[in-house]
């Protein structure tokens, strides 16, 4: 049933073309029609609100012909064919208006004059501008000479190539304003989607979305023919040349996107193909561009565009034949969307001379903005897809976060079972291998002076043995804590380090002094362990500050966090010792005979596990500053 739906799409398109064709087509708009240069007008005509298409019996007259009977749109320059002639030049239009019945008010609209244009009535100049046209005058029994006088010596358009519209002042306004609000509604609604999709791609830098949103830059681009011609801007004899660059880039985009969607945007195909539509449209916008010089490149530039079209219907369809087989919600846009395309550009190919809308959008624009739609559902489609792949990978990774924590919680609890009993085991053999070292000293037997090296060489071992297993323990310990966070006060937590150990260091005869904060900080942490930090910091300062000395305990708040320091006057810290001081089990070499290796690197862990800094700054023989940072969470 899907393989069908393109298909299906195809005829319903083209069913719709042709329910257009004779509903809103200029050239299947009812009587009067004019005819040997004259459109004979009754009152009747101009009625409840209908309005003319001045389209056949037109008189034309330019350097190489004499009153020309042409219809208009049978030519789009004045080359007419003759790819020698050249396409610009002076041209009049002449239609007589035979009218019979009361005088009425009339407008005549000329919706696409893309060159300099004189429009007169009856020899009297009304109209003279570059764009769009509007001449209002009143409608008087008899015969009345309508003249238009084009110049053109630019553009890829030339003489009148859109038919103009009579009716009443009311009748051709309501046209006018229904068509303005079609393509305004348009162009905004496919300009707020171009700016949704850059906004999900700067989010998710998918190339389906950069894709998409470029294909809406180009159609809005396209459509803007519309107002450039409405608003009569000076530009628009040359906007035929942006037209094109917007339609040649639509092109490529919609080649881009099938080539995405079917999985195959870094195959040698898709590349080739792209590589090869880029070029072709250099090619046709240096056609384009030498169009005010060269003659013959119009004529050329028309052929290639019916290859152009032709090319990229066989690229499309590669593209669509190369891609994943699979089936899919995504696929299927993709290839409804470039159906539409494919009918759109065959229309462009095959109707260009035989339909002209009265209120909305040539067969091509409606192809495109049902192209956008497709195209848009498809990137609907992927994004409801990649947000339920999303949502199961997150719930399977959560399943498999929370299966692995409860792995490493029991990991983590076999570890310090095994520390705990590790260090328990050794204390014994620890403590009995110094038993037997104090034994052998003082019962002093057979001990000569070089056995007694060797057994002091065994004691400052077991004693380094001994310090490592009650370091171990203290590790251990701290790991088992498993205290709530609470809000802490800065203040409070120097002044209760303080008084817990100004009595050790007033043994020692050293100075322990408090600078407390001027503005009090809170602290987010687990008590106990903010104490054991301290507790190292200070017993190592201690332990290497001389009597008489002084630790300095210093603390400040501001709007980066708080910062604290532990500064010592001791003996320093050798330059070399500095770049381990933190590492687990190094002692240092005025440690080596005292140190476990594992106060300073519990600091930094604890100070790590509080999203904190720390660093330190020594001198040796003038002391050690120990600086902590933390983030605070109010004052």
């Amino acid at each position: 049933m899907k393989q069908q739906l393109p298909l299906a799409l195809a005829g319903l398109l083209l069913c719709f073309f042709i329910l257009l064709f004779y509903t809103d087509n200029q050239y299947q708009t009812p009587p009067p029609y004019a005819q040997g240069g004259i459109l004979t007008l009754s009152e009747e005509n101009l009625a409840d609100g209908r309005t003319i298409f001045l389209i056949d019996g037109w008189r034309l007259t330019d350097a190489r012909t004499n009153a020309l009977t042409t219809y208009i749109g049978e030519f789009s320059n004045l080359q007419r064919g003759d790819k020698t002639a050249s396409p610009h030049g002076s041209a009049t239009y002449q239609l007589i208006l035979r009218y019979s019945g009361e005088p009425a008010e009339a407008v005549i609209r000329f919706p696409a004059l893309f060159f300099r244009y004189t429009i007169a009535l009856d020899g009297a100049v009304l109209a003279r501008g570059n764009g769009s046209g509007l001449l209002s005058f009143t409608l008087t029994e008899g015969d009345h000479l309508l003249s238009v006088e084009t110049a053109s010596a630019a553009g890829y358009y030339s003489g009148m190539y859109h038919p103009p519209m009579l009716g009443t002042p009311q009748a051709v306004l309501h046209t006018t304003i229904l068509q303005c609000i079609a393509y305004s509604a348009v162009c905004f609604a496919t300009l707020a989607l171009t700016l949704f999709t850059w906004t999900l791609w700067k989010k998710s830098k998918d190339a389906l979305a950069l894709w998409f949103g470029r294909l809406c830059c180009c159609l809005v681009l396209y459509l803007s023919y519309y107002f450039v011609r409405l608003l009569a801007l000076p530009v628009g004899e040359y906007w035929f040349f942006v037209q094109s660059a917007a339609l040649y880039g639509l092109c490529i985009c919609v080649l881009q996107l099938t080539a995405l969607s079917g999985g195959i945007a870094q195959s040698k195909a898709a590349g080739w193909t792209r590589r090869l539509m880029i070029s072709f449209s250099a090619l046709l916008l240096l056609l384009a561009a030498l169009v005010p010089v060269l003659p013959w490149s119009v004529w050329l530039h028309g052929i290639l565009t019916n290859c152009y079209y032709i090319f990229t219907l066989c690229a499309t369809l590669l593209l669509v034949l190369s891609g994943e087989r699979a089936a899919s919600r995504e696929r299927l846009f993709a290839k409804l969307a470039c159906t539409a395309f494919g009918v759109g550009l065959l229309c462009n190919l095959f109707a260009s001379n035989l339909f002209e809308p009265i209120l909305l959008f040539w067969q091509f624009e409606w192809c495109a903005l049902l192209l956008v739609g497709l195209f848009g559902g498809m990137m609907a489609v992927r994004n409801q897809r990649l947000l339920a792949e999303n949502a199961a990978f997150q719930t399977h990774l959560e399943d498999l976060v929370a299966q692995r924590t409860t792995e490493l919680k029991h990991l983590l609890q076999e570890r310090k079972a095994f520390f705990a009993d590790m260090a328990h085991d050794l204390k014994a053999p620890v403590f009995a291998a110094g038993s037997f070292i104090e034994a052998i000293r003082s019962h002093n037997t057979g001990v000569d002076g070089e056995l007694l090296r060797y057994i002091d060489l065994v004691e400052q071992k077991q004693q380094e043995m001994m310090r490592r297993v009650q370091g171990l323990s203290v590790f251990n310990r701290m790991d088992e804590l498993s205290e709530p966070y609470a809000r802490i006060s800065v203040q409070t937590l120097l002044e209760n380090v303080y008084h817990s150990h100004y009595m050790a260091a007033e043994v020692q005869s050293i100075y322990l002094l408090l600078e407390p904060p001027e503005v009090d900080g809170i602290l987010y942490a687990q008590p106990k362990k903010l104490e054991i930090l301290f507790e190292n910091l200070i017993v190592n300062a201690l332990k290497f500050t001389p009597p008489g000395g002084k630790i300095t305990l210093t603390a400040t708040v501001d709007i980066e966090g708080c910062h604290l320091s532990v500064a010592d006057t001791g003996s320093g810290i050798s330059p070399d010792d500095v770049p381990r001081l933190f590492d687990r089990f190094y002692v240092g070499a005025n440690g080596k005979d005292s140190g476990s290796g594992l106060g300073l690197y519990i600091v930094k862990s604890i100070v790590e596990e509080l999203h904190g800094e720390i660093c330190v700054s020594t001198r040796v023989g003038h002391g050690t500053v120990f600086l902590i940072d933390f983030p605070i969470i109010g004052k």
